[in-house]
């Protein structure tokens, strides 16, 4: 048993050899089990000769043979030569005849042997999180205007300032040259909105709409066309011409309520307008904090990826596609994609697009893992419990369901190495650069 050549940097070959007699056990085994079992012509249930099940399932015995030696003994080869497998072999160059040794050829990926740089010179510049008196003001604001009251108008036309009560329909005039990546396939439907308010002349209304309600009473019917620019905040209009047939059902004026502590205990159970101002500073604060958080840990991990030059493992990029096809198909299913839709998407295509994204997010994992233990990092047992209490909140089981299903799915490792990867994130992230690793 000698080991061949690699061909890259995370690719193995070896040659097994299974001796003969070891093959000879595993076929009469295997030939005493289908004596029990197999039903012939002229012969009582279990007492079929081994001569004739040998003569009349050949292939079976070796597929059988095959599918018992070959995972143990590529097992025990690869132990024995100190490789840790991370792909299943793909086996070639197969030999089995009755009497000679079973040998083959197994080829697999490895993880790769990462050198650590001075990752301890990492470093990120946090950036200022204090809240301004505005920031405060503008969320104030907003609050006013999410409560605001609306009151009916009549006697005369829409002007700017009024709000339109309109039921409308939009029909694409014009279809879209191909998918995006990952969003769904009915970007170019109609629109059809049967009771919205439509702010005439508002700094967030499509002129459009403004212009061609401007005027208008309840019970007309205004038809117009709005071609949508293509960085429109909406991806399933912009870059599209829609014609519109809106119907004007009433008039309405907007009310804003004074900003007092009579409105702050009506938002919710603040004592006063103080109290409120202080919340939202914190709020604001830490949504703040929460950013630039979120926004040095990539930094650190861009930079961390672009100082380690090594060759990942196909396989953990493949199984990390996968991933990220899920979670992006799993969240169009939320937004309303059908299984009709899915039908329509190249996946081909999907996966090419996500291949760079996956290498990237491989290479972080396997280096923070290296890092973690360098740094001697670890998780807990009470934090695993932390993590399993929040998915059984989140999914409304209780934690002991939660951890059988995770026990199942052998899921509790890549927990434990997906909280360690985090906290020898946060490591890199709180801590001073030094000059050397």
């Amino acid at each position: 048993m000698t080991p061949a050549d690699a061909k890259t940097a995370t690719r193995r070959e070896i040659l097994v050899e299974v001796p003969a007699d070891v093959v000879s056990r595993e076929i009469d085994a295997i030939v005493q089990k289908l004596q029990r079992t197999a039903r012939l012509p002229g012969f009582r249930r279990g007492k079929v000769p081994a001569s004739v099940i040998r003569a009349r399932f050949p292939e079976d015995i070796k597929s059988e043979v095959v599918e018992a030696l070959v995972p143990r003994h590529f097992r025990q080869e690869a132990e024995k030569q100190g490789l840790v497998p991370v792909s299943p072999p793909r086996v070639s160059d197969l030999h089995i005849e009755p009497g000679d040794p079973l040998r083959f050829k197994a080829t697999f990926e490895v993880m790769p042997q990462i050198e650590l740089s001075a990752y301890r010179e990492l470093s990120v510049e946090k950036p200022d999180t204090s809240v301004s008196d505005q920031e405060v003001e503008t969320s104030l604001q907003g609050l006013r205007e999410q409560h605001a009251a609306y009151s009916a108008v009549e006697g005369r036309a829409l002007a700017d300032g009024d709000f339109a009560q309109v039921s409308l329909q939009g029909t694409p005039k014009n279809s879209p040259g191909g998918l995006e990546i990952l969003q769904p396939p009915d970007a170019a439907k109609p629109v059809n909105v049967d009771d919205v308010l439509v702010e005439v002349g508002g700094s967030n209304t499509v002129r459009e709409f403004s212009d061609n309600l401007r005027g208008a009473n309840p019970g007309e019917t205004r038809s117009f066309e709005v071609s949508y620019p293509a960085d429109f905040s909406d991806q399933r209009l912009a870059g599209k011409t829609f014609a519109y047939s809106v119907t004007v059902k009433g008039i309405k004026q907007k009310h804003v309520p004074e900003l007092n502590d009579d409105l702050a205990k009506e938002i919710g159970s603040f004592t006063g307008l103080d109290d409120l101002r202080q919340k939202i500073r914190e709020s604001i604060a830490h949504e703040k904090q929460q950013a630039a958080e979120r926004e040095g840990k990539e930094k650190l991990v861009d930079e961390l990826v672009k100082r380690h030059d090594f060759e990942v493992p196909e396989s953990l990029v493949e199984r990390q596609v996968d991933l990220r096809l899920e979670r992006g198909l799993r969240a169009l299913a939320a937004q309303g994609l059908r299984a009709e839709d899915m039908k329509k998407m190249d996946f081909n295509r999907l996966r090419a697009s996500q291949r760079d994204a996956a290498v990237r997010e491989v290479k972080a994992s396997l280096l923070l893992d290296k890092i973690a233990g360098a740094e001697h990092i670890e998780v807990s047992d009470e934090e695993i419990e932390r993590e399993i209490g929040e998915l059984a909140s989140q999914s409304k089981q209780s934690k002991e369901s939660v951890r059988a299903r995770l026990t199942r799915e052998g899921a509790l490792d890549r927990i434990r190495n997906r909280l360690r990867n985090d906290k020898a994130l946060d490591f890199l992230y709180r801590r001073p650069a030094e000059t050397g690793c």
